[in-house]
């Protein structure tokens, strides 16, 4: 991706210097004066690995394990063993609905970012709005020390701005029916700076077929590594063709490679293993 004037790179330093508002405001993806959503990661381009002839001016190469000494940090390995199972409490209720949408290459992931109302979801009886979603090659939450080939991010925000996540997580297989819908877009040009115009995209076509989860209390998976966030990791894994993780791997720039967060330590937090039925109350779509 070419500079401009409205792109904002960090130098390793300024990453260890500038205060957490500035970064929020990053993280929270506010871009030519216009609010884009919550993001789960800084619009400044990153790397957890440097690789070689990459201009390292421009492609920060970022501490994985560096918190602000937080101890409530993600990505972790998810483990039936030792996690708290409540079979009848916890219930995910999703209210999504189809909502104009934009494409946007961040220069390190690929995000659908919704710019209607396109409802949202109702965790513990505390509703979050849906804000937008991305993909993280390869998967960053594992499952009993498995890793797998992607992970879906869902980013949902209350009204006190408090931010959850359901993560969903893909191996290689038959091909995923939501980025089946944006595939044209991604083999084409993806707009860097305001997003390319997708139409209508409905959420509910975000399938994750499970009554069991993973829930617990962690952070943003990318600076500034923000905690609060509440995660609900899906425990089936779904599926994604080839050629659609190498559509996605394609559209970001060159050399931003090795963004996903290596696993972060427990340190005693609980997991809850959730097994309740996940209610669809989509008027659009009651299907799925």
């Amino acid at each position: 991706m070419g500079s401009d004037s409205s792109t904002k790179y960090y130098s390793r330093q300024q990453f260890g210097s500038a205060p957490i508002s500035l970064l929020q405001n990053h993280a929270n993806g506010v871009a030519k004066g216009k609010r884009l959503g919550p993001r789960v990661c800084s619009p400044a381009l990153f790397s957890y690995l440097t690789p070689q002839n990459v201009n390292t001016t421009i492609v920060v190469e970022v501490d994985p394990h560096e918190s602000s000494a937080g101890r409530k940090q993600s990505p972790i390995n998810l483990v039936d063993r030792g996690a708290v199972v409540l079979p009848s409490a916890g219930s995910l209720i999703r209210n999504y609905r189809p909502a104009p949408a934009l494409l946007i290459n961040s220069g390190h992931d690929i995000q659908v970012d919704w710019i209607g109302d396109a409802g949202g979801v109702l965790i513990n009886g505390i509703e979050y709005k849906l804000e937008h979603c991305h993909w993280h090659i390869p998967a960053e939450h594992t499952l009993d020390g498995s890793k797998n080939v992607m992970e879906l991010h869902i980013v949902h925000t209350d009204s006190r701005g408090d931010i959850a996540v359901i993560g969903v997580l893909h191996k290689f297989g038959a091909p995923d029916p939501f980025l089946a819908q944006i595939y044209p877009h991604l083999i084409s040009d993806v707009d860097h700076e305001d997003g390319t115009d997708v139409g209508i995209v409905d959420p509910c076509d975000i399938q994750f077929e499970s009554n069991e989860y993973y829930r617990y209390n962690g952070s943003l998976t990318t600076p500034p590594f923000s905690e609060n966030v509440l995660w609900t990791v899906i425990k089936k894994v779904n599926t994604v063709s080839r050629e659609q993780v190498k559509a996605l791997q394609d559209a970001v720039d060159d050399g931003c490679v090795g963004n996903a967060r290596p696993i972060q330590p427990l340190n005693g937090r609980t997991i809850h293993l959730y097994q309740p039925r996940i209610c669809f109350n989509s008027i659009y779509n009651t299907t799925k």
